[in-house]
């Protein structure tokens, strides 16, 4: 049996003995069994408000205990001021007491973590903020491999979140009877060791869960809401979901995009003819990026490296082409 169950346990039986103490103290036909059923209560609602801190941050949590400690002082003194010794009926007093007390330090929790989330430490000098963001990898993100490049020049700042069940579905993957998927999958546990070993990266394994939902996509996105995090990702799909549920996502391809060269009308390129186009004459080539260059009447050039001029650029959702022609025209 684990450490943490024997405390769970213990603290299910102090709160279940403190309360039938405390129900046989109050009187009346029931009021042991009523103190220990409250107990167990507050035992379980423990358990739930330490889920919920777990893998919050820590600014959250000091906020947290912050409010809760002055909601519990708000409370006690209007209990103390206003309900005991004067409702006129001893038990009727201490249940008022009580709710109020508890009341007034759920709500001083509440307003605390918010406010802790929301606070912001002013920078000063020699401080710096590398370690502000969260950033989530969604299994897309870590199969594709760039992420590893980003991590080891700095460009990815705070720290990266690798949730459990994201691991459960690259094993999955990994374990795949098609060899396409197991090597994909097992690329993915590479890259993510490769993460792991970079003095750049701030990596951490966290098993909240959410057992709740089903699928992937959404646990990413109700855990990035949860930490108050951003997804990285190169799946156009979840990107739009987590956009319109209020969760910045960055996606891998448009910085792929953003940091290819700018090409104009009128340059001249280098390129060498893969195959045939679609329509009559083309020829179709593409540049290190991946960019796809079309060059008109180069039909005859496949094969070959030849000078084309850049007649348009045209940028879609897929990618960007450019449209060229043989120099010599």
């Amino acid at each position: 049996m684990s450490a943490v169950i024997v405390l769970r346990t213990l603290l299910v039986l102090f709160c279940t003995i403190t309360g039938s103490l405390a129900g046989d103290a109050i009187g009346g036909p029931y009021g042991g069994a009523t103190g220990a059923a409250l107990g167990v209560v507050i035992a379980f609602a423990a358990f739930g408000l330490e889920r919920q801190f777990r893998n919050a941050p820590l600014k959250v949590v000091v906020g947290g205990l912050g409010g809760l400690a002055a909601g519990l002082v708000v409370g006690n003194l209007i209990g103390f001021a206003f309900l005991l010794s004067r409702l006129g009926q001893p038990r009727l007093e201490l249940l008022a007491y009580f709710t109020v007390t508890l009341l007034a330090g759920y709500l001083g929790l509440r307003a605390g973590a918010q406010q802790g989330l929301a606070y912001k430490r002013p920078k000063g000098e020699g401080e710096d903020d590398t370690n502000v963001g969260l950033k989530i990898l969604d299994t897309s993100a870590i199969i594709d491999g760039r992420i590893a490049d980003i991590c080891d020049t700095g460009f990815l700042e705070g720290t990266i979140i690798i949730p459990h069940f994201i691991l459960q579905e690259l094993q999955y993957v990994a374990d795949s009877y098609d060899g396409s998927k197991r090597a994909r999958g097992r690329r993915g546990l590479d890259i993510l060791k490769r993460i792991q070993g970079q003095q750049h990266a701030r990596v951490s394994i966290i098993d909240r869960d959410f057992p709740q939902i089903k699928e992937i996509d959404a646990k990413l996105v109700a855990l990035a809401r949860a930490m108050g995090a951003k997804i990285v990702t190169n799946d156009f799909n979840l990107n739009k979901v987590a956009e319109l549920q209020g969760v910045l996502s960055l996606n891998i391809n448009d910085l792929a995009n953003a940091l290819r060269p700018v090409v104009l009308p009128g340059e001249m390129m280098n390129v060498y003819v893969l195959r045939e186009g679609k329509e009559p004459g083309q020829g179709v080539a593409y540049l290190e990026d991946g960019t796809m260059v079309v060059v008109d009447n180069a039909k005859r050039q496949v094969g070959k490296n030849i000078e084309v001029t850049v007649t348009s650029v045209l940028q879609t959702t897929a990618g960007r082409m450019i449209f060229t022609r043989l120099k010599e025209e």
